[in-house]
């Protein structure tokens, strides 16, 4: 979950590590440092804190250097100090190591470099890394990138490190497994980085680095990489489908609000190239050659973390109305650790914004090892998880920075959505006509979307305001409201510090109900809907109790309307895509509420962008 980034070449490094690590700063905040290579040796600058409290802390030194590193902590072993802190020397103080990862024997490595006398200035796992390149160069006499090779062969857990070396001033060595790692390749220079958010605005050539791949840059040489058990490779350089704009906040005051602006596009962007309306077809590029299977499994499973799994509930409501196809969710933490009954004819659909998620990548290797397929619904293009599944539909969504994920979910969304009519359509469980209107509806939704925004924001704000020093949320929905409950929920936890739960409102009465009273504020999620009429009657529970409600309704529904303290109005649409829009108000909500409360939006306390570790 940490990010890093490095740069070999011709410019003063320091300002390409320091504009990078911002940029990565969402995949983590504990601690920041750098490593410089000059003249005068390999230097180390770090703190605890945040990036900036890295820049203060380096006003007067040395930054001199055109090779060097950095790197922004999501703490794992070790609270976030400045002795934690990456970069780590070796013992000599002539290597130096970044590192995002889990090493999961390290305390068994640690004891072996213990007995042969080596000391720890840390608490961290990485620390063994690099005592352990020192220790095989001593005693195997070899070449730093043999060293670390023979080094990382003895290594359990995942991880994408930088090694840079003060013997080799002219020689930077990345390495993965199981975390990301991009390699932009320039004009007489590389870089590294853990996304490629820091490359953009120098070079669109990248090379995204495969498991127990190391990647070799060296002044004035190609890239050179090599596999753990030493085998040549040809790096394959892509050319990077990303923008400088789309990374910047253009305006905004923060990236979340921005990126819950951007959701009308995005969609569009999703749906582009794949839904026609003149042709009244949807097509699905990335998996047309799977549609047979798709067609005739006898399951399906999801799979995903957080806000992706709250997605694939929605999927598994879309897809069992629409195509009538068993659909089972899994979490993906709990599915990899079970022993889950598959077989070749299932088919697995991983959701992840990142494709970095180590539980959900672990997960589709679980499944291919069984037989069934891998499918992959992925944002970031090069992914793990785009790379490790057969096949799969980008979301398109454009990169996504705040910590809370909004633009993905309705991507996420938007892609179920047209895999759901496309398979319902083609199995003849939607008419030709209602299929047609169904992609007219779809086609409406980023323009209601965009009503929604701009009619709602105002409002939501003011109700923030009311609410804004609660201790607690309800969040309840029927059918398709229901993952919306729960993503509104989880939206309102991650970023204002609000305890928040999410239920079926016919739930509520089998032990929420016990809560409700004058102090309690209840968020219903009530469009029109064929069970509409349940909803009410479960907003008048609530009201008898004297809970404040405030409610997600259609446009004109009085009824709703009148039983509620607060309401905000969405624009009337088919049941299975109101999810698309009432999202939205939900995820205005949490930001309006933690803007009030003081909290950071893009960077919620411990918690960070991509889980690549377990």
């Amino acid at each position: 979950m940490c990010g890093i980034v490095g740069y070999l070449g011709y410019r003063q490094a320091f300002p390409i590590l320091i504009n990078g690590l911002h940029r990565l700063e969402y995949r983590g905040y504990d601690s920041a440092g750098i490593a410089l290579l000059n003249e005068q040796g390999l230097k180390i600058y770090k703190t605890h804190g945040k990036v900036a409290e890295l820049e203060a802390c380096v006003i007067d030194k040395d930054l001199n250097g055109t090779v060097g590193m950095g790197h922004t902590r999501w703490a794992t072993h070790g609270e976030p100090t400045d002795i934690n802190a990456h970069p780590h020397f070796s013992p000599s103080q002539k290597l130096a190591i970044i590192h995002n990862g889990i090493i999961e024997n390290y305390k068994t490595l640690k004891e072996e470099l213990l007995s042969h006398g080596y000391e720890f200035k840390s608490e961290t796992d990485t620390e063994v890394i690099i005592n352990l390149v020192e220790d095989i160069m001593r005693n195997e006499h070899v070449e730093l990138v043999e060293a670390i090779r023979l080094a990382l062969s003895q290594v359990i857990g995942a991880f994408a490190i930088v090694i840079l070396s003060e013997n080799d001033p002219d020689t930077m060595i990345a390495a993965k497994r199981g975390s990301p790692l991009v390699i932009g390749v320039g004009n007489d220079e590389f870089f590294v980085a853990s996304d490629p958010s820091p490359l953009i605005e120098y070079t669109n050539k990248v090379v995204y680095l495969e498991d127990d791949e190391i990647a070799v840059m060296q002044k004035d040489k190609d890239l050179k990489i090599i596999t753990i058990k030493n085998a040549k490779k040809t790096p394959y350089i892509q050319q990077l489908e990303m923008s400088l704009s789309q990374i910047e906040k253009g305006g905004y005051k923060h990236f979340m609000l921005k990126e819950i602006f951007e959701q009308p596009q995005s969609v569009r962007d999703s749906m582009r190239g794949r839904l026609s309306m003149s042709k009244q077809t949807i097509s699905l590029g990335g998996i047309v050659e799977y549609e047979n299977k798709l067609l005739t499994a006898p399951r399906i499973i999801m799979i995903g973390c957080g806000t992706s799994w709250h997605a694939g509930l929605v999927g598994e409501y879309l897809l069992e109305e629409l195509a009538r196809v068993p659909v089972e969710v899994e979490y993906a933490s709990e599915f990899r650790y079970r022993n889950p009954i598959l077989n070749e004819n299932d088919i697995i659909i991983a959701i992840s914004q990142s494709g970095e998620t180590a539980d959900t990548l672990a997960a589709v290797k679980l499944a291919k090892s069984k037989g069934a397929l891998p499918l992959g619904i992925c944002n970031v293009v090069g992914s793990s998880i785009a790379r490790e599944t057969i096949a799969g539909s980008y979301t398109h969504a454009g990169p996504e920075i705040g910590v809370a994920s909004t633009k993905a979910f309705t991507a996420q969304l938007t892609i179920l959505t047209m895999l759901s009519l496309m398979l319902g359509y083609k199995k003849g469980v939607i008419p030709k006509s209602r299929f047609i209107q169904y992609l007219h509806d779809l086609d409406e939704i980023p323009d209601k979307m965009k009503l929604t925004l701009d009619k709602t924001n105002e409002t939501i704000k003011s109700i923030a305001e009311q609410f804004k020093t609660s201790k607690n949320f309800l969040y309840l929905g029927r059918g398709f409201s229901y993952p919306v409950a729960l993503e509104g929920a989880l939206k309102l936890k991650e970023i204002s510090y609000i305890h928040a739960e999410g239920y079926p409102a016919a739930e509520m009465k089998h032990g929420p109900i016990a809560l409700i009273d004058e102090n309690m504020p209840v968020v219903f999620i009530a469009p029109q809907s064929i069970i509409y009429d349940k909803t009410v009657s479960n907003i008048e529970e609530v009201k008898a109790r004297k809970g404040k409600i405030i409610s997600i309704i259609s446009e004109g529904d009085n009824t709703v309307k009148q039983l509620s303290d607060y309401y905000i109005e969405i624009p009337k649409t088919q049941e299975f895509l109101s999810p698309l829009l009432a999202t939205l108000p939900l995820q205005l909500l949490a930001y309006h509420m933690a803007v009030l409360r003081g909290c950071n939006v893009d960077q919620p306390r411990n918690l960070a962008k991509s889980v690549t570790v377990e």
